[in-house]
């Protein structure tokens, strides 16, 4: 007996349709035969598969059983097949009467006991099923959750084997999961760490609060212990919550690669992800056998802080440039080609030589003029050409570190953030736009016009500087976020002084 189940697989971050065939009461010696370019994981099912079917009371194929995962030319991976196999050998054994389960999609991967465990993908699964009418899915808990935001299509969290068999033969009645509500989807979470705990620095501050308030990017640049990577530690403690759209985008993605954070203060968060400096090309942009997402698109519509800039691999940080300018990342493999978004506001961290004391009127630098050169060089032109503002952050004095003074808080630079975006929206509006960093040339244009006479200071600094067209750019849109902040329609001559103050390290350090 033949019997089809619909199910899915997982390119990149999205699900495509796959059916599981499962054709019983073939002649030959009883064997269990599984193709459809199927990987070690898939191919194991077998045992556990037929171990879950034992210790739930079923019965096993006693013929020669054959299953196909269509299509065939599409590589499949995981454990999250052993349910919707399992239930195709109820159906064609005749366990199970249920009809036209190829409308459903059906995974979960069982344990020996026939209890289902947790898969990754739950959620570009249920958009499959939105997108292609099947209103009905079946997956085990935690994956069932995240499904169920995707309104438009009914979700059943499935704990067994046992518990499927009962639901789809009509003997168990199951609840759909509910999804959360839209007024709780974007809860304001109180932070361990805070702003105020930061002494001195204002200049960085300052510098965080802008690109933090129209999305740039930022490098620091400062000794050690000048508080650079505390300060980036505490920059998701002023980043605005996600809008539900953008939660979706940030859940899908952490699904895909099995990383997907349920419940705690870091539910519906922005990301923030610091990979350290040995990661690999491949690690950072994504890839693999079979593609999947990397630390650039587990960063998206959230912060990449890199510390110790300098440190990682040049060809590291050289993949890095098209994904800063395009926001998505393409990956090509023998596996499959997939496009990954990779909205993420960059934060680097270095220090000025490779001891770090350069510059420092209470440590010697012992560094050769050569020796700093090879330092700074790891950082290519075009790749700084992508960062924003650029900020020194010298070394604190006893005096500031003594202070018992505290700092500005977390709470206040983000409402005064809360509100420069607010800005951005409404000037975005219609658009997928939510950011000033992400303007285009066009929308440059449109609104970030100045006058002649700013126009010429922007012409003099460009000229004195050796600036680059794409920082020419990127200092209007600065300059455009710094106008939001201080709520000025316009730009005015302040903000644009301020913004090309941001570019003043792009030669003096580096060249």
């Amino acid at each position: 007996m033949l019997a089809t189940i619909g199910s899915a697989a997982l390119l990149g971050i999205d699900a495509v349709s796959v059916q599981v065939e499962v054709n019983t009461g073939e002649y030959g010696i009883p064997n269990l035969i599984l193709v459809g370019l199927p990987d070690a994981a898939v191919k194991e099912s077998e045992d556990r598969v037929f171990s879950a079917l034992s210790n739930s009371g079923l019965k096993m194929p006693r013929t020669r059983t054959t299953i196909n995962l269509a299509p065939g030319d599409l590589r499949k991976e995981g454990a999250i097949y052993d349910l919707p196999i399992a239930l195709g050998i109820l159906v064609a054994t005749g366990q199970l009467a249920c009809d036209q389960l190829n409308r459903y999609v059906i995974a979960g991967e069982l344990s020996l006991s026939g209890a289902t465990r947790p898969i990754k993908g739950g959620l570009a699964m249920a958009v499959l099923a939105r997108e292609t009418g099947r209103q009905t899915i079946l997956l085990p808990p935690g994956a069932a959750q995240e499904a169920a935001l995707v309104e438009g299509v009914t979700v059943y969290e499935i704990a067994s084997l046992d518990q499927a068999h009962r639901f789809l033969g009509g003997q168990l009645e199951l609840t759909p999961v509910t999804p959360p509500k839209r007024s709780a989807a974007i809860p304001r979470s109180d932070h361990e760490i805070d702003f105020a705990e930061i002494k001195g620095q204002h200049a960085v501050r300052r510098a965080v609060e802008i690109a933090v308030a129209g999305g740039h990017n930022l490098i620091m640049i400062g000794p050690p212990g000048s508080g650079k990577s505390m300060i980036a530690r505490r920059i998701p403690s002023i980043m605005p919550p996600p809008t539900l759209e953008e939660y979706l985008e940030i859940l899908r993605i952490h699904s895909a690669a099995g990383q997907t954070l349920q419940g705690g203060p870091a539910y519906l968060q922005r990301p923030a992800r610091a990979p350290h400096h040995t990661i690999s090309d491949v690690g950072l942009l994504g890839g693999g056998a079979i593609p999947g997402p990397g630390e650039i698109s587990l960063a998206h519509q959230g912060v990449l802080f890199l510390d110790e800039l300098p440190e990682f691999k040049r060809s590291a940080l050289e993949v890095l440039r098209q994904p800063l300018e395009d926001g998505q990342v393409t990956i090509s493999r023998s596996a499959g080609k997939i496009t990954l978004p990779c909205h993420f506001m960059l934060v680097a961290a270095m220090n000025p030589c490779p001891c770090g004391y350069l510059g420092d009127s209470k440590h010697e630098c012992r560094c050769s003029p050569a020796q700093i050169q090879r330092y700074r060089a790891r950082i290519s032109g075009p790749l700084l050409d992508r960062i924003d503002l650029h900020i020194e952050a010298p070394a604190l004095s006893i005096t500031e570190l003594r202070s018992d003074h505290p700092g500005e808080s977390s709470a206040a630079m983000r409402e005064r953030i809360d509100i420069a975006r607010q800005h951005q929206l409404i000037r975005f509006r219609g658009t997928s736009l939510s950011a000033n960093a992400r303007m285009s040339p066009s929308l440059i244009k449109r609104h970030c016009t100045i006058d002649v006479r700013l126009g010429d200071l922007l012409q003099q600094a460009m000229e004195q500087l050796s600036l680059s067209a794409r920082a020419y750019d990127r200092i209007l849109k600065v300059a455009r976020t710094i106008a939001d902040l201080a709520e000025s329609p316009r730009i005015e001559s302040p903000h644009l002084l301020e913004a090309i103050q941001y570019r003043s390290l792009d030669r003096n350090i580096f060249y």
